[in-house]
């Protein structure tokens, strides 16, 4: 499942190619990919003819593009097209010359704007992403909905969404205080899209390895030193995972996969169950990073650098 960074790697593509730009024709390949707008494809189609595309936005792992029958960026939109990646869900901006992908689902033409190229096209294998159209609403805290937006506007359907550690309204206090009023492990917290959203299994991993800490820590028992020092964490790693990905994409291939030069490169704690752990290493300590059963997957840890409470809590 795509994670916050890749999906900033797409927004920042599509925002240079898309932004501003008029829907010229939309065509649906395949309605199971705009399964989620329950009005169907001629609903779906008769939204998006004609409308300029004012920006991308996200937040943690939801990525929308405000829609308006102007091209001025003052207008304050009121639908917007949402992109549900899913698991291998992309988003490739092409030349209607470059020949259809396999699995390609849908695909939008773009009214002319010098050489950049003039479809956007919705790739999907396994189909469990697709895109819909819907209203806009404001946010509850009436500040910007997401990273891309001047707007305090948000899609209906991501309203209940945390803001993510990398958006710059996050609000490190009120993340304590909802984790301090909670009984549960730090890393089920963690995970909840609804607390803190972006942050999934890799990252948080990698993030509480960086910050010394145990997945089953329990929420109620941190102290203000210990959310900030979390949450400085996951921006760290994601900023890093960002640049790394950031540069591992051709331009005009604006892809997701899960697989970014980040993942191979960089990794300290997820996946190297057995594999020394790399802080150990430094000191001459031979430990090795261990992997436990967690929610149905997988978790990793270093026994030494993030040693298991006694009042554990999954």
């Amino acid at each position: 499942m795509p994670e916050l960074p890749e999906v900033e790697v797409v927004r920042r593509g599509l925002e240079r190619w898309v932004a501003g730009r008029r829907i010229t024709a939309v065509s649906v390949v395949d309605p199971r990919s705009i399964r989620r707008h329950s009005l169907g494809s001629e609903d779906f189609r008769g939204n998006l003819l004609d409308a300029t595309v004012l920006d991308v936005v996200r937040r943690g792992k939801f990525l929308w593009m405000p829609l308006s029958d102007s091209p001025s960026s003052s207008v304050e939109p009121h639908t917007a097209l949402v992109a549900h990646l899913g698991m291998s869900g992309q988003l490739l901006v092409e030349s209607p010359e470059q020949p259809h992908e396999k699995h390609l689902k849908v695909r939008l033409s773009f009214s002319p704007r010098g050489s950049d190229p003039e479809e956007l096209r919705f790739i999907d294998q396994r189909i469990f992403g697709g895109l819909f159209v819907t209203s806009l609403v404001p946010t509850v805290d009436g500040l910007p909905g997401g990273g891309g937006s001047p707007w305090a506007l948000i899609p209906d359907e991501a309203a209940h969404i945390g803001r993510d550690p990398l958006d710059p309204h996050f609000d490190i206090e009120a993340l304590h205080q909802k984790l301090r009023a909670r009984k549960t492990g730090l890393k089920r917290a963690l995970l909840d899209q609804a607390l803190v959203s972006g942050i999934g299994n890799i990252y948080a991993d990698e993030a509480l390895w960086a910050a010394r800490m145990h997945y089953a820590r329990p929420t109620d028992t941190l102290r203000r030193p210990d959310t900030e020092r979390i949450i400085h964490a996951a921006r760290d790693v994601m900023s890093r995972a960002l640049d790394a990905g950031g540069t591992s994409f051709d331009s005009l291939y604006v892809n997701v996969n899960g697989a970014s030069g980040y993942f191979s490169r960089s990794l300290n704690a997820y996946g190297r169950e057995d594999e020394p752990c790399h802080r150990c290493a430094a000191v001459g300590l031979s430990t090795r990073i261990r992997r436990d059963t967690f929610m149905n997957r997988s978790s990793y840890s270093c026994p030494a650098c993030q040693p298991k409470p006694r009042n554990a809590r999954l």
